[in-house]
């Protein structure tokens, strides 16, 4: 009797996913198949992270304003739609430069564009507000499913209404997009969510610039430093990257 109440158990546990957690019949963690990587087309960084970025984890891209975020976002849904897919971007502010995408080489007719409203963070209440949407926004674009990149761009939420939203809601999107082919990456200031299996990119920019006298020079492009983490892929280094200004 006891035996058949623990099979039950077991198999309810696996049909809610919550078996992962509960039992040490863990499956393996790292995929090392191309198809469960989604290259960036950043050559450098996707050495490191060996493939790119991996499906069915939530990764983070984090760092300060100019260190290269966007530069990433754009380059990683062009390489997306390179390869076929549908890439997702939810745009917490009404932040993204649509030109700037196309001229990453991205097809603009592969990405759904989830605009939230433009704000300033001295606006406390439209900020929370547009928070609280692209977290919806979000979980419903993972639920959809047939997405090959989804990305929830954080970069200009203020540090301290980063930090007021529950941990449960990063667990929420993460077992959204768990066992997809979708790879979901968040843009955000600093590390705030990553899930055991993704990876966190840490950028810190530096401007280049060119010209002979002060009032010749210019600015020439960005050196993009990244860090990348994730201990248990175990997948960890140090990345520098040159962006022209010309590109």
């Amino acid at each position: 009797m006891a035996n058949a109440a623990l099979a039950v158990l077991e198999s309810a546990l696996r049909a809610k996913k919550l078996d992962r957690t509960l039992t040490t019949a863990l499956p393996p963690l790292e995929r090392t198949d191309a198809a469960a990587l989604a290259a960036t087309d950043i050559a450098a960084l996707d050495a490191c992270l060996r493939g790119g970025l991996p499906r069915g984890h939530l990764s983070e891209i984090t760092g300060a304003c100019s260190s290269g975020r966007t530069t990433f976002l754009l380059s990683a849904l062009a390489a997306a739609t390179a390869r076929g897919e549908i890439a997702a971007v939810v745009d917490t502010f009404d932040r993204l430069d649509v030109a700037s995408l196309v001229a990453s080489g991205a097809d603009l007719d592969r990405v759904l564009w989830v605009r939230g409203d433009a704000c300033t963070t001295a606006q406390a209440t439209l900020v929370e507000r547009g928070i609280d949407r692209a977290l919806k926004a979000v979980n419903l674009v993972l639920q959809a499913g047939g997405f090959g990149l989804v990305a929830l761009d954080f970069a200009d939420v203020p540090l301290a209404a980063l930090k007021r939203i529950p941990f449960t809601t990063w667990l929420r999107i993460q077992r959204a997009c768990e066992g997809s082919e979708t790879a979901c990456v968040l843009l955000a200031p600093q590390p705030t969510a990553r899930s055991a299996g993704g990876v966190t990119v840490t950028l810190a920019g530096a401007a280049a610039w060119a010209g002979d006298s002060d009032r010749s020079r210019r600015f020439d492009g960005l050196t993009v430093a990244a860090r990348v983490v994730s201990p248990r892929r175990k997948v960890e280094g140090n990345v520098s990257v040159r962006c022209t200004a010309h590109n």
